[in-house]
C-alpha cells in the first residue's frame, strides 16, 4: 500500500518505537513515586518536555503534556472563555476548536466570531484585526496551518494584531509542528497545540505551549501533575515517544531535511496537471505546509476516486467531509469559495518524510487511473451509495 494521508495520522518513527519500549516494559513505574526507579521514569519525562520545547523554541516549563491535540485545544478555550464574552477565530478551524466553541457558546455563553478567508483559504487579516478590537474579547484562536489544504496562516501578524488589542492569542499547530518552522521566541502565541501522531510519535500524546508569565488554569484536577496544569498519571512511553519524535523532526528542520517532501509534492501536482485535464491545486501555492497537496478533478466525485484509489493500493482523503452519509462540501472550501462540484471532487493527498519518488509516481498513475475510469462511467452526478473514508 502507498500512503498519502499523513495528514490524518503518521507512522510510528522506528526510533521513536525503540525509545518508548523500556517504558513499556522494565521502566513501567509511576513517576510521582519517591523510590529511584520511578525518578529515572521521571528524568525521561523531563527529557521529552525538553525536547518538545527545543521543537519550537520553547521552555521546558513552557510544554504541558496532554492527552492529544483535541484535548489541547479544548483545555485552552475551556480556561480562556469560562468567564463568557467573545472568542475571534475563523471559519476554516478544526472541529475540535469549532464544535467546542459552540458548546461554550451554550454552556457559558460565550459569542463567537469567525473572521473569513480569502480564495487562497488565507485568513482576511484586515477582518480579524477589525474583530479583535471588540472590547469583550477574551481570547483568538487562529490555526498555524489548515489540516484540509494545508494552507499557512499569517500567524504572526494575526497574533500582534491580538496582543495590541489586549486579546490572548492561541494557535492551533496540529498541522504545522513538525512539517515547518515553529518558533514560539519570534511568534508570539500565548498558547499553542500540538498532537504528537501528527509528526511520527504514537497517538493518545499532545501538549499545550503555554508563555512563561500566562495565567491558565487546568481543566482535569488531580494529583497535580505537569506542574498542577494537566492532573492525571502521565503516559509515559508515549511522552517519551513524542519527546523522540520532537528530536527527530528537529533535526530535519534544521537540516532543511523537509526539502525531499516539497519536491515530491510539487512532482506530483505537475504530473497530475500536465497528463490530465480538468485538474485543479485548491490553494495557495506559496502559503501552504511542504507535504500537502488538495487537487480537484473536473468530472469526478471524490467519493468514486477514493474507493478506486484503495483498489489500486493508494490511501488518501477525500477534501470534503462525510455528513449522515453524503457527501457535502466541507467548511473549509466553502469558506474559499470553492464550488460544491469542485468540492466534491477534491483529494488531500499528503506526504511524509518515509514517501518516495517511486511510491510518488506510482500514485499518480494509479490516479490517472482511477479519473479516467470514473470520467468514462460517471456521465451524471455521483456513482452510487459511498463510504468515504476521511482524516482529521
Amino acid at each position: 500500500m502507498i500512503y498519502l494521508d499523513s495528514n490524518a495520522t503518521t507512522q510510528v518513527h522506528p526510533d521513536v518505537l525503540e525509545v518508548m519500549l523500556p517504558f513499556l516494559t522494565d521502566q513501567w513505574y509511576n513517576p510521582s513515586s519517591g523510590y529511584r526507579a520511578a525518578k529515572v521514569v521521571r528524568k525521561a519525562l523531563e527529557t521529552a518536555h525538553e525536547q518538545v520545547a527545543a521543537l519550537i523554541h520553547a521552555k521546558p516549563e513552557e510544554i504541558v503534556m496532554t492527552g492529544c491535540g483535541t484535548e489541547s485545544n479544548n483545555a485552552v478555550l475551556s480556561f480562556a472563555m469560562a468567564g463568557g464574552g467573545t472568542m475571534v477565530t475563523s471559519e476554516i478551524e478544526h472541529s475540535a476548536i469549532l464544535r467546542y466553541s459552540d458548546a461554550l457558546c451554550e454552556k457559558y455563553g460565550v459569542k463567537l466570531e469567525k473572521v473569513g478567508v480569502d480564495a487562497e483559504g488565507r485568513l482576511l487579516i484586515d477582518d480579524f484585526a477589525a474583530a479583535v478590537k471588540n472590547d469583550a474579547c477574551a481570547l483568538a484562536s487562529v490555526m498555524w496551518a489548515n489540516n484540509e489544504t494545508g494552507v499557512i496562516q499569517p500567524i504572526q501578524e494575526a497574533a500582534i494584531l491580538a496582543h495590541e488589542a489586549g486579546v490572548p492569542f492561541h494557535s492551533d499547530a496540529i498541522q504545522a509542528v513538525g512539517k515547518m518552522p515553529v518558533d514560539v521566541s519570534q511568534v508570539p502565541v500565548d498558547f499553542l497545540s500540538i498532537s504528537g501522531h501528527k509528526f511520527h510519535a504514537p497517538k493518545g500524546v499532545g501538549a499545550i505551549y503555554v508563555r512563561e508569565g500566562v495565567r491558565f488554569d487546568p481543566m482535569l484536577r488531580g494529583g497535580g501533575q505537569e506542574g498542577g496544569r494537566r492532573s492525571g498519571t502521565e503516559n509515559v512511553a508515549s511522552i517519551v515517544g513524542m519527546g523522540k519524535a520532537a528530536e527527530i523532526m528537529k533535526a530535519k528542520l534544521d537540516a532543511d531535511a523537509h526539502a525531499p517532501i516539497v519536491q515530491l509534492r510539487d512532482h506530483f501536482e505537475k504530473r497530475l496537471t500536465t497528463e490530465l485535464d480538468g485538474v485543479t491545486v485548491n490553494g495557495s501555492l506559496t502559503h501552504r505546509s511542504v507535504n500537502t497537496s488538495h487537487v480537484s478533478f473536473q468530472g469526478c466525485e471524490a467519493a468514486g476516486l477514493l474507493i478506486l484509489l484503495d483498489e489500486y493500493g493508494v490511501q488518501c482523503s477525500a477534501g470534503s467531509a462525510c455528513m449522515t452519509g453524503k457527501q457535502q462540501p466541507s467548511h473549509v472550501q466553502t469558506a474559499m469559495g470553492i464550488s460544491a462540484q469542485q468540492a466534491k471532487s477534491s483529494l488531500r493527498v499528503s506526504f511524509s518524510i518515509f514517501s518516495t519518488q517511486e511510491e510518488c509516481d506510482a500514485a499518480v498513475e494509479a490516479v490517472k487511473k482511477a479519473v479516467g475510469k470514473l470520467r468514462s462511467v460517471q456521465g451524471g452526478p455521483g456513482v452510487g451509495p459511498v463510504q468515504v473514508y476521511t482524516g482529521s
